[in-house]
């Protein structure tokens, strides 16, 4: 018999959006794809080259469990050089991906019954991790008219005895907003470990990521390659941990995962050497994409009362047209051929929102973008 705990893993609904769009463009449909959270970029060129390399010189083996000194040196001085902390390698796990970096981090935090606090809307998986791990997710509303900044005064009075943790995500998914300086100095103030989740960190167009290492040493920042660099299929990832909870999160990755790919940490290495270039070039990309599909939202008719200026998504409010943002959602897949995701999928003060991703060529968008219009004009006037 299938466990309870699996069978209340709830489903990451994007993906279902966009197994059904394969569905239909496999019957020919086109599909404009603005509900998927990944780089349409290739990996920068000297990271596909360190990887070939990697193979050449038969750097194929296991790595040492916490990573490959060299790498975990290079995310230290990165660390030094953007937000001028001090992080010692041996604080630094290097993961495959930063799904096994959150695993790791709520394992040595959690026992049974414990309670971490997330946003609401927030990223949809953190909640599943709490779920398997059988530890509470309380979900501590955020708002449109704040940016989705956390209130301290809501945060309080969800703390109790058995509150382990607080997550952040900074540039934010599902709303591309940025938490502030002044916003994490606050949450430190309840001296409760802070989980960052700072995936997103270099994608950003206006105003500053702030890690949350720049205010306290009460956190675990966890972190990648994917979506700065590209790197979604390499998997790669890595938390930096108080010392003091490295050992025990080692071992379990000796158990559970061994150690991360030791090819992909070689590419690791080099983005952070070399892609700097690179970057910057995507980075001004995703910042004409994210100014074009703002201004044709708000054409539309839509509300945006505070621009994103992070990550690739914006969170549009279409509380004027449903309530019920799943059922939009398939409806504009159904008949506008373009996917995106409802708000549901990030908690229910997700629900009268949409997020559009625009890691697409501003070419699709602007069909997308076509499209959605022509659809609104025939369901909606």
């Amino acid at each position: 018999m299938t466990t309870q705990k699996a069978k209340d893993i709830k489903p990451f609904i994007v993906m279902e959006v966009l197994e059904k769009a394969a569905e239909m463009e496999r019957q020919g449909i086109k599909v404009i794809h603005l509900e998927v959270g990944e780089p349409d970029f290739s990996v920068p060129k000297g990271v596909a080259s360190a990887i070939q390399k990697a193979f050449d010189e038969g750097r194929t083996h296991y790595t040492h469990s916490l990573g490959d000194p060299e790498l975990r040196e290079e995310i230290s001085r990165k660390y030094k050089k953007e937000y001028g902390v001090d992080v010692s390698p041996d604080q630094i796990i290097i993961t495959s991906g930063s799904s096994p970096a959150i695993l790791l981090t709520l394992s040595v935090l959690c026992e049974p019954n414990d309670e971490v606090i997330i946003s609401d809307p927030g990223y949809a998986c953190y909640p599943n991790f709490l779920r398997f791990l059988d530890t509470t997710a309380i979900r501590v509303p955020v708002y449109e008219e704040d940016g989705f900044q956390y209130r301290p005064e809501i945060i309080r009075k969800h703390i109790t005895e058995r509150t382990k943790a607080i997550f952040i995500n900074s540039p934010m998914n599902p709303t591309g907003n940025l938490l502030s300086l002044h916003s994490m100095q606050e949450l430190a103030q309840f001296n409760i470990p802070i989980l960052s989740d700072e995936i997103y960190h270099g994608l950003v167009y206006k105003n500053r990521a702030h890690s949350i290492l720049e205010v306290t040493d009460n956190a675990f920042v966890l972190s990648g390659f994917s979506k700065l660099y590209a790197m979604t299929g390499l998997r790669l990832g890595y938390v930096i941990a108080p010392p003091e909870y490295v050992r025990c999160m080692q071992k379990i990755q000796q158990n559970l995962f061994i150690c991360a790919s030791s090819t992909a940490q070689r590419a690791g290495i080099e983005a952070l050497r070399s892609a700097h270039d690179d970057v910057e070039t995507m980075r001004q990309t995703y910042n004409k994409r994210r100014a074009y599909i703002i201004e044709r939202l708000k054409g539309m008719g839509f509300s945006i009362q505070v621009e994103p200026t992070g990550a690739f998504y914006v969170f549009v409010n279409v509380k004027h047209l449903t309530n019920d943002s799943y059922k939009l959602a398939f409806d504009i897949l159904e008949k506008a051929h373009v996917g995106v995701t409802p708000g549901i999928d990030f908690g229910e003060n997700g629900e009268g929102f949409i997020r559009f991703s625009y890691a697409n060529s501003i070419e699709n968008i602007a069909l997308g973008m076509d499209r959605l219009q022509k659809y609104l004009n025939e369901n909606f006037n």
